[in-house]
């Protein structure tokens, strides 16, 4: 089996990513760069199709299953299984990642709607 045929097995329990007539659709920026840095973690082989598609698959059923017509909920559970991927593979510290998330809420929390978010530097964390 070549490469591309395992990638498609192995996510096939995951369930489709969701889309419409132009393409995937992301909810917002953040899901779109969560996806591409699964992407590229991948690619730079940090972990395997089979072990995201294990991780990935079982955070999509739990997380439909509290609610299936959340939009972001799919989102969610892909950006949770990155945190636990890292974390894992010991890319990045599990205290490191929730530092970054809460720097992320209170910087979106701060900032006017419809304006970019702006992290400060890690000098102000």
């Amino acid at each position: 089996m070549n490469a591309p045929e395992a990638a498609r097995d192995a996510l096939a329990g995951v369930g489709p990513i969701p889309r419409d007539a132009d393409g995937q659709v992301f909810p917002a920026p953040w899901a779109a760069r969560a996806f591409a840095l699964a992407v590229a973690l991948h690619e730079r082989g940090v972990f395997t199709c089979p072990e995201w598609s294990e991780l990935l698959g079982g955070k999509v059923a739990a997380a439909t299953e509290v609610d299936a017509t959340d939009a972001e909920a799919y989102w969610r559970a892909w950006l949770a299984s990155l945190e636990d991927m890292l974390a894992g593979k010991e890319v990045a510290q599990r205290a490191d990642l929730e530092r970054l998330r809460e720097a992320w809420r209170r910087a979106a929390e701060a900032t006017p709607h419809g304006k970019p978010i702006a992290l400060p530097d890690r000098s102000t964390r």
